[in-house]
């Protein structure tokens, strides 16, 4: 009976069907090319019954004294010559095939992650990343532990129940651990290049990094820019390295419109642009005003997306532009926003909202205006207010404030830039009465 070669089990079965290492496996794979295993849409590596008893002969290879280098050149010279190696292998029962792996047990694995950030505990946190990465693949680990672990602490911190420093300290592990494995991975096997980084003020730069780890284990030469890139260093790489593609990942609306001025000029320039992040996630109407191509919501999209997009000749979908009152309105707002808000803090009773509570808010919704109107389309900072929602609650201020500070803010605009400020006063009359 000939050993199938169906590919049907994880990591987790080869580990426990030939008691070798993790580490092991993935150095002999690297190196050697043996054993061969598929990936899933996801990029797990998935063995046939075949690619266990390879190991299981290299492994026996071993113990009768050859070095794996030798044996695996035993085995290539018996292939060459149109042997089969395992031909007289008996084919054995094997345990029914192990799928990959079950968001379950990485359940398990990602609520002790989590525990143990949020008590400070180092060791403990490092403990739990370990038992993940020596029974998951290090990408469902890196996607289901770290990355929904960080979505969960800062839906914590949202919501008033984990402070700022509980996750800046997950962050620092999570990024610590993505740095380790970036520097682990082997020299890439595919020609094209890719440059992957974060526009001007976006600093959130986990997605990304994740997201250079994953594209690296596919074969891909990725240059990975970092957080706050100017468009300036973008096109000086671009043209210094020949790369085949950027990729731009946005967090919060204001570094949307900073990614679409990066991604506007790299398309003048004949430059291939794919984007990502939350940001699109949560308001889809984005997608239609950046150019470039939208990588999709998941990060196992985006890799397949980017996969697609340097080895086929996907063309570009139109971009939405901004309307020709938004542009005016831009102009005037950006030229009179000193004015307006000096104006909004003599509106307000100062007694009912801190300085610091105030400067933070303005700053904030100002740039989200001016995001707005460059994006051409305000309606998309309708995610953006729950953020000042969650400041007025942090500060123990009654949320019925916030529309007597929008109403204030509509009054301020339409003193100092009267009608050409239509699209913002507009907008905020939904917030002036609650």
């Amino acid at each position: 009976m000939s050993i199938s070669r169906s590919p049907a089990y994880n990591l987790k079965a080869v580990l426990k069907e030939t008691g070798l290492g993790a580490d092991t496996l993935r150095a002999w794979e690297r190196r050697y090319g043996l054993p061969t295993p598929d990936r899933t849409l996801g990029g797990h590596r998935l063995y046939s019954h075949y690619d266990i008893e390879v190991v299981k002969w290299l492994v026996a290879r071993q113990h009768e004294g050859l070095s794996i280098s030798r044996a695996v050149e035993m085995w290539k010279e018996q292939v060459a010559s149109g042997a089969d190696p395992l031909a007289n292998v008996i084919s054995p029962d094997l345990a029914q095939p192990i799928r990959p792996t079950s968001e379950t047990h990485l359940d398990e694995v990602r609520s002790q992650w989590l525990t143990a950030c949020l008590t400070f505990n180092e060791r403990d946190a490092e403990l739990a990343l370990n038992q993940g990465f020596a029974l998951f693949p290090p990408e469902a680990v890196c996607v289901e532990v770290l990355q929904r672990g960080l979505s969960e602490i800062g839906l914590q911190w949202y919501e008033n129940k984990s402070s700022v420093q509980q996750e800046h300290f997950a962050s620092a592990l999570a990024m610590r651990r993505l740095d380790a494995l970036i520097s682990a991975t082997p020299s890439p096997t595919l020609d094209q290049t890719i440059l992957v980084g974060c526009p001007v003020n976006e600093w959130h730069t986990f997605t990304p990094l994740l997201l250079t780890l994953l594209l690296r284990r596919r074969g891909f030469n990725v240059i990975y820019l970092g957080a706050n890139v100017p468009v300036s260093q973008f096109e000086e790489t671009i043209s210094e390295v020949g790369a085949d593609l950027t990729v731009l990942a946005a967090q919060q609306l204001i570094t949307a419109a900073s990614l679409q001025q990066i991604a506007h000029l790299l398309a003048a320039h004949q430059t291939r642009v794919g984007f990502g992040g939350r940001i699109y996630n949560l308001q889809p109407a984005l997608i239609r005003r950046t150019d470039g191509h939208y990588l999709g919501p998941t990060l196992d999209a985006s890799v397949d997306e980017i996969q697609a997009l340097v080895t086929g000749s996907i063309q570009s979908p139109a971009v939405e532009p901004p309307p020709q009152g938004y542009l005016s309105a831009l102009d005037s707002f950006k030229s009179h926003r000193q004015q307006i808000e000096a104006s909004l803090f003599q509106y307000i009773h100062r007694e009912q909202f801190s300085s610091e509570v105030m400067e933070t808010s303005t700053q904030f919704l100002g740039d989200n205006i001016i995001a707005g109107l460059q994006l051409g389309d305000l309606s998309l900072m309708d995610g953006e207010i729950n953020w000042v929602r969650s400041l007025l609650r942090s500060n123990n201020i009654p949320e019925d404030l916030l529309s007597e500070y929008m109403q204030s803010y509509a009054t301020a605009v339409s003193q100092h830039i009267n009608s050409a400020g239509q699209p913002i006063t507009e907008w905020l009359d939904q917030y002036r009465y609650g």
